[in-house]
C-alpha cells in the first residue's frame, strides 16, 4: 500500500492521527490554518512520543524518525500527491464542505478522502465532491495514540475498494476496525454515547442522582471504565452537544434531544477538562 498520508487539522484528534500513523511508517503532512495551531499539534506529538519512550514501548531511535515523517504546513497544497487524506477539523458541516471541495480538485485521481467526524453523515460531506465513492469515514477515539477502535463509515456512494483502502490504512496504525454500513447520523458509537450522556445529564439536571453516583452506576454496574458524565468533561460538553444536536436534527428522536443543562454549560463556558469545569471540577 501507498504510504503518504494527509492529516488536515492539527488539534488533538489530527495531531494524534498523524503520531500514529508516522509511527506505522508513513509520510506524513499536517496541515492546520495557523503556525501556532501546527506548533501545540507537534509539540503534543513530541510529548506523547516522549512519553512512550519513558515508559519503554518506543525506542528513542524510533521516536525521532517517526517525528522525521511529519511536515507540519499551512499550506493545503502540500495534500496534493498524498494517497490517503483525512479530514480532522471541527464539526461544521460547512467548514467540511469547503475543505472536501478544495481536496476534491487537488488531490489524484487514486487517492482516498476520509473524514474523521463522529457525527456528520459521509453522504453530506462527499456531496460536494466529483468522487463521492472515493470518500469514506475514519472515525478515530481520543486519545488516538491509546484507543484501539477505529470506525469506518460507508457513505451512500462509498465504494468497497475504498472501503478495503480505509481499513488498511486504520489497521496499518495498529487500529481494530468496525464498519457502519448504513450512513446513518452519529454512526454507531456516538449514537451509543450521545443516548447515554444525555440520559445521563437528564437524571443529573432532575435530582435524581449526582453526578458521581450516576458515573458510579456506570462503571460498577455495566463494567464501564468511565462514566458517562466524566467522558463528556473529556469529550467536552461543547462537542457533545453538538454531536447530539446533529443527530437529533438528522433523526428526530426525543432521546438525542440536548437537555437545557447542557445548553446552559455551554453557554457558561463550563465545557469539562479544558476549561477547568464541566460536570466536575478539574
Amino acid at each position: 500500500m501507498a504510504r503518504k498520508l494527509a492529516v488536515i487539522g492539527a488539534g488533538l484528534m489530527g495531531s494524534g492521527i498523524a503520531q500514529v500513523s508516522a509511527q506505522a511508517g508513513w509520510d506524513v503532512v499536517l496541515r492546520d490554518v495557523t503556525d501556532e495551531a501546527l506548533r501545540r499539534g507537534t509539540d503534543g506529538i513530541r510529548a506523547s512520543y516522549d512519553k512512550f519512550v519513558a515508559k519503554g514501548k518506543l525506542t528513542a531511535d524510533d521516536a525521532e524518525a517517526a517525528l522525521g515523517r511529519i511536515t507540519a504546513t499551512t499550506d493545503l497544497d502540500a495534500a496534493a500527491d498524498a494517497d490517503v487524506v483525512v479530514e480532522a477539523v471541527f464539526e461544521k458541516l460547512e467548514v467540511k464542505h469547503e475543505i472536501f471541495r478544495t481536496l476534491d480538485k487537488l488531490v489524484k485521481d487514486g487517492a482516498i478522502l476520509a473524514s474523521n467526524t463522529s457525527a456528520i453523515p459521509i453522504t453530506k460531506i462527499a456531496a460536494v465532491t466529483e468522487r463521492p465513492e472515493r470518500v469514506v469515514g475514519t472515525h478515530f477515539f481520543s486519545p488516538v495514540p491509546m484507543m484501539q477502535l477505529c470506525e469506518l463509515v460507508r457513505g451512500y456512494k462509498t465504494s468497497d475498494e475504498t472501503l478495503a483502502t480505509a481499513r488498511e490504512f486504520a489497521e496499518s496504525t495498529g487500529k481494530t476496525c468496525i464498519v457502519v454500513n448504513r450512513d446513518v447520523a452519529g454512526f454507531v458509537t456516538t449514537r451509543l454515547i450521545s443516548a447515554l450522556v444525555v440520559e445521563a445529564a437528564k437524571l443529573y439536571e432532575s435530582g435524581v442522582a449526582s453526578v458521581e453516583d450516576i458515573d458510579l452506576a456506570c462503571k460498577l454496574g455495566f463494567g464501564h471504565a468511565m462514566g458517562p458524565l466524566a467522558t463528556a468533561d473529556l469529550t467536552g460538553v461543547d462537542i457533545l452537544l453538538h454531536a447530539t444536536g446533529n443527530i437529533y436534527t438528522e433523526s428526530q428522536d426525543e432521546k438525542f434531544a440536548p437537555p437545557e443543562l447542557m445548553r446552559r454549560m455551554v453557554d457558561a463556558g463550563d465545557i469539562g477538562r479544558k476549561s477547568g469545569q464541566g460536570f466536575y471540577k478539574h
